[in-house]
């Protein structure tokens, strides 16, 4: 499916890696998701400071301290890895997802593999960010020679084991962590064209968001000097 048509959404996977509870949201929806690099490196402990202790359990398997956080992201390899995020009006990330290649030998049963995790901010659930995020870390990891994507997990992530099995995945329980292997198709010239267009759609998205964001700021420093002059000739009247 080209990711700049609008596509459906079910409202049940949007709750990414938190487990929390969905809310009802509209049927369709396109979300633009941009690859995130070494530049983005603030914005990324931003969103991951932002996530609360629970959520923070949920997504790192123990409740990650700021400074825990703050090494994970010094950590990330851009090179090898892919990071991919979702930003809101404010250009703040609300949504990320890490997917990373380990340096390990292919496994000879499943190939080449790579693991996927994802966060999503409170304010931001509901919308469907984090299963948009797995479909497009599929689509990433496919056109890259990726043959099985791997989800480790808390047993208790519901939201985020759903979204693997509604993908297809095989999910394997071992307590209280539990396994998702998703068997991925090999690329084709349609799935590098789609996500070709869905990265030129996203990057036009955030352009607008960034060029919206820098007129704002000029008309507030606008009504800021005006409230100013017109405090002073008050006061100066007086």
């Amino acid at each position: 499916m080209n990711p700049i048509d609008q596509v459906s959404v079910d409202s049940a996977q949007g709750a990414a890696t938190t487990g929390a509870t969905e809310a009802h949201t509209p049927q369709w929806s396109w979300v633009p998701i941009r690859s995130l690099g070494p530049r983005h490196h603030d914005r990324i402990v931003a969103h991951l400071l932002s996530l609360e202790e629970s959520d923070r359990y949920l997504r790192f398997g123990y409740p990650a301290t700021d400074a825990q956080i703050a090494r994970y992201v010094d950590t990330l390899d851009f090179d090898q890895d892919e990071v991919f995020g979702v930003f809101n009006r404010r250009l703040e990330l609300i949504a990320m997802a890490h997917l990373a290649h380990p340096n390990a030998p292919a496994d000879p049963k499943r190939g080449a593999m790579a693991e996927f995790g994802v966060s999503v901010i409170r304010k931001a659930r509901g919308r469907g960010f984090g299963a948009r995020l797995f479909e497009h870390s599929v689509l990433h990891a496919r056109n890259r020679g990726v043959q099985t994507l791997f989800i480790h997990a808390l047993s208790e992530n519901t939201a985020m084991l759903k979204i693997a099995r509604n993908a297809g995945a095989t999910v394997e329980r071992d307590g209280s962590e539990s396994d998702a292997w998703l068997r991925l198709p090999p690329d084709t010239f349609v799935s590098h064209v789609e996500e070709m267009m869905g990265e030129q759609a996203a990057e036009f998205d955030y352009q607008i968001k960034r060029h919206a964001s820098q007129v704002q700021r000029i008309l507030d420093t606008i009504s800021e000097v005006k409230a100013h002059i017109s405090k002073s000739h008050h006061i100066a009247g007086e």
